[in-house]
């Protein structure tokens, strides 16, 4: 990326203010020594501002970049002399938003582990198979957790808050940690209803270049305080994470998300910035009426799912026009960013690409499709994930772009169309189009996958476990808009004759092996699924459930 527009971005952003010749110095060599990680932003912002507030939780406990620090730095040397944590190590983190799990993600890079961030929706199977196939070796989890953690094997080692907290007061009070041989991986879920979820290696930034593009088009200043509302274990909390650690701010976090008591954070810490995602929008439109405006804050960031319904122009109807929405995947980071302007005139438009990021629409052929007309969505940028973990034979899959076997990961993930083989490009799945005027519109999922509440779910996964209860003939299950998550499921059973079953065993089924998020919240009943003379199912003709547009 330029250096004359990354430069003037972080001026403008205020982080390059004249400071302290010694703490300047202290804070690029920390960058120079740990690179742009988690860890090394971390330890550039205590350099900076070791006595500035870090972190703020729902407890009113706070944390200097300092102490921060000093807590993390005596957390992984007590990983290693009590539990044997070192480099390649993975450990898996299971926790809401609070202190311990950033504290846990900083100590694991320190030591070069790597993370793995759960998705606190997974049922203890589905956990169980993640931890075998992610090959976690240490489980940092919520007590609330505690039951889901049993199916886990005996080689698991498994820590809650207690423990954290003892393996803090054995660690001696000047420990220090060495950067080690290779940085620690931060590896996101992507679904979590196919099977076992799929591990994707986010690829650490070489540079400020990747923050340049964000903060561009985001207004996110040095030092402001932000509000991270997202689960840090998404894609988008975690993101968020990062952009605040670079920023120095000050961040609060609530271990669940509640309107009134973030709104009333927000006004309490005077935060200046939230990042959330679209259903949190929804809940503080309708669950808290007609509240007062928090005074200062300037940015409202969400990404995760489809803002739809109207849901940006009331939102920012009455909480001013402060709202930007990222729109990316786990694979590509971001594509494009919406702006309040972009919003007010176009609620449902994914905004343009930032500053250093290519996409482009294209057609099965594989080349740009005029303005207009509706493609394959494809992005290239400095943030394309590293490839997923755990291949069918056991091994890592390769970083994306490169070839095993004559195909990339895009061509493993969509098949070997030409479009997908185009270089550093990856697909994200979605159809799309580009107006006259550059402006993004997302018009769905090019295969069934659907997005309920920011959480990818694929309809067809659930249907076959469905189809496994004793009592059913026949399943099937599609995603239909909902103004509250965007999508959600509605499953169709035909029962076997003389076979009864009630729609809350069917979803409490659902639940024992899938994802919360991945539980159809309608079940409908019927004589017969609709099919053409082919026996394909014709889903135009199914019922729509009561209250569903």
């Amino acid at each position: 990326m330029e250096l004359p527009f990354v430069m003037s971005t972080l001026t403008r952003r205020g982080l390059l203010t004249p400071g302290s010749p010694v703490r300047t110095f202290a804070q690029l060599s920390a960058l120079r020594r740990w690179g742009f990680t988690l860890a090394g932003e971390l330890r550039q912002a205590a350099a900076r501002d070791p006595d500035r507030i870090a972190l703020i939780d729902d407890t009113d406990r706070q944390l200097t970049y300092r102490e921060l620090l000093d807590n993390a730095e005596r957390l992984a040397s007590s990983l290693r002399t009590t539990l044997g944590v070192t480099v390649g190590d993975r450990i898996g983190l299971l926790c809401r938003n609070h202190p311990d799990l950033i504290m846990t993600m900083v100590a694991a890079g320190l030591l070069g582990a790597d993370t793995v961030l759960l998705h606190t929706g997974l049922a203890g199977p589905q956990l169980a198979a993640v931890a075998d196939e992610q090959r976690i070796r240490v489980l940092l989890h919520d007590r609330e957790f505690n039951e889901s953690v049993v199916a886990l094997g005996a080689e698991v080692i498994r820590i809650d808050e207690a423990r954290v907290a003892d393996l803090l007061h054995k660690a001696p009070a000047d420990a220090r940690v060495d950067p080690p041989q290779r940085d620690g991986r931060t590896i996101m879920l992507t679904s979590g209803t196919t099977g076992t979820p799929k591990g994707a290696r986010r690829r650490t930034p070489a540079s400020f270049g990747p923050l340049a593009s964000i903060i561009d088009r985001i207004p996110l200043r040095a030092r402001d305080r932000i509000m991270i509302a997202a689960p840090i274990f998404h894609t988008w909390g975690y993101a968020a994470l990062q952009i605040a650690f670079a920023l120095r701010a000050t961040i609060v976090v609530h271990r669940r998300f509640e309107p009134a008591a973030a709104l009333a954070a927000i006004e309490q810490h005077g935060c200046d910035a939230v990042f959330a995602v679209p259903v949190m929008l929804q809940r503080l439109l309708h669950d808290v009426p007609a509240p007062q405006r928090p005074t200062g804050l300037r940015v409202v960031a969400v990404s995760g799912s489809a803002l739809g319904g109207g849901v940006a122009t009331r939102f920012m109807d009455r909480y001013g026009d402060v709202l930007y929405n990222l729109y990316g995947s786990t694979e590509v980071s971001w594509a494009a960013i919406a702006t309040p302007a972009d919003l007010r005139r176009a609620p449902n438009t994914a905004g343009r690409p930032p500053h250093g990021t290519r996409l482009v629409v294209l057609g099965p052929d594989g080349e740009p499709v005029p303005a207009g007309q509706v493609g394959q969505i494809h992005v290239g940028n400095e943030l394309l994930f590293e490839g997923y973990t755990a291949d069918a034979d056991g091994r890592d899959a390769p970083a994306a772009g490169d070839r095993r076997d004559g195909a990339s990961v895009a061509d493993r993930l969509r098949g070997a169309s030409a479009a997908d083989r185009r270089p550093g490009l990856i697909g994200t799945g979605d159809l799309g189009h580009l107006d006259a005027d550059g402006l993004l519109f997302v018009g769905g999922r090019a295969d069934d996958m659907i997005v309920s509440g920011g959480e990818n779910i694929f309809p067809s996964e659930i249907a076959d476990l469905l189809a496994q209860l004793p009592q059913v003939r026949e399943a099937t299950v599609i995603g239909i808009p909902d103004p509250e998550y965007g999508q959600r499921l509605a499953a169709y059973l035909v029962l076997h004759a003389d076979e009864t079953l009630d729609a809350e065993a069917a979803q409490e089924y659902v639940r024992r092996y899938r994802a919360r998020y991945a539980v159809p919240r309608d079940v409908i009943f019927l004589p017969a699924l609709p099919r053409n003379a082919t026996g394909k199912i014709v889903t135009r003709d199914l019922p729509r459930p009561r209250g569903s547009t």
